[in-house]
């Protein structure tokens, strides 16, 4: 009876720690319809905007090649007047490149800017077997943002790298790089300090598990399935490295990636550093809340960074 019992704890432990890997790295995404539905829903005015550009052939699509040779496929919005000045904004976990069109008429129709959509590997239409945490993902817009001119015909382009939740782990992970000269500063909105402690606060908080043992076995299956270490995935790591200015945004109510996270990473950023806490906003619905504080947060400081 006692080895019963232990064969059968142990397959639990294996079952909880395989499904966590499952739930955070497995490609089950938003398709482009159901973003639509979605993004329509929240955020009304859209509509209108992108049948204008629909109907003006000005919502394209584009796809390049990963440095591992995966098709990864975007969307672009060239600006209404010639400008040097893009976007590259970056969508969350399980989402879809439309899902980030907020953000994309913000730096469109509020500031004039070119704006790239990438999807993420494992996302959208861009090839992939797993969800990378960020990781991986800053080396693809490392790409993109490689692209970008002959993208837009401009071979002087000035980038901002914008990203919402995993978007913003990405962006952060990416700050850490090093960047071309064309990449002038960054945003990340809600981003979490790592792919580890992502998970196992959603581990923690949804399922009452603790992290050990089930994180322990869980990236060691990420590890050999994918190749992919929750620990080294980090943000905070690497926003220590970052030179380039960054503005960090969050919601004060975010109980998905908590806000004290954000703070751990702005106090991990050595210089060049701003933030703004969107009040009593939840997780990623900082600009569906403050629509003009953030969009006046974002353009004063990107802007600042621009021109300089």
């Amino acid at each position: 009876m006692i080895l019963v019992a232990v064969v059968i704890f142990t397959l639990a432990i294996l079952g909880i720690s395989y499904y966590i890997v499952h739930w955070g790295l497995s490609p089950t995404v938003r398709n482009e319809q159901d973003t639509y539905v979605y993004m329509y829903s929240e955020y009304p005015h859209l509509k209108q905007w992108v049948r204008k550009l629909n109907s003006e052939q000005l919502l394209r699509d584009t796809t390049i090649l990963s440095t591992d040779s995966l098709r990864l496929h975007g969307f672009y919005i060239p600006a209404d007047r010639p400008t040097p000045n893009t976007a590259i904004v970056v969508h969350g976990h399980k989402n879809h490149a439309l899902s980030m069109l907020h953000i994309a008429y913000m730096y469109s129709r509020s500031m004039h800017f070119n704006v790239l959509l990438p999807d993420l590997r494992a996302h959208g239409e861009s090839e992939g077997n797993h969800i990378c945490m960020g990781w991986d993902d800053r080396n693809d817009i490392k790409r993109w943002i490689d692209e970008a001119p002959k993208i837009f015909g401009n071979e002087d382009l000035r980038i901002v790298v914008h990203g919402i939740s995993m978007g913003a782990a990405t962006t952060m992970m990416l700050a850490g790089d090093e960047t071309p000269k064309t990449v002038r500063c960054f945003v990340e909105d809600c981003g979490y300090t790592s792919a580890w402690d992502a998970i196992s606060y959603v581990l923690n908080t949804k399922y009452h598990l603790p992290s050990f043992p089930f994180m322990y076995i869980a990236n060691k299956i990420s590890k050999w399935k994918y190749g992919l270490d929750l620990k080294e995935a980090s943000a905070i790591d690497q926003i220590k490295k970052a030179e380039k200015p960054m503005l960090f945004i969050h919601g004060t109510n975010d109980h998905y990636v908590p806000s004290e996270m954000v703070h751990k990473l702005y106090q991990a950023k050595p210089r060049n550093k701003f933030i703004w806490e969107a009040p009593n906003a939840r997780h990623g619905r900082s600009y569906h809340d403050y629509p003009k504080e953030y969009t006046l947060q974002v353009g004063a400081f990107v802007k600042s960074y621009f021109y300089k």
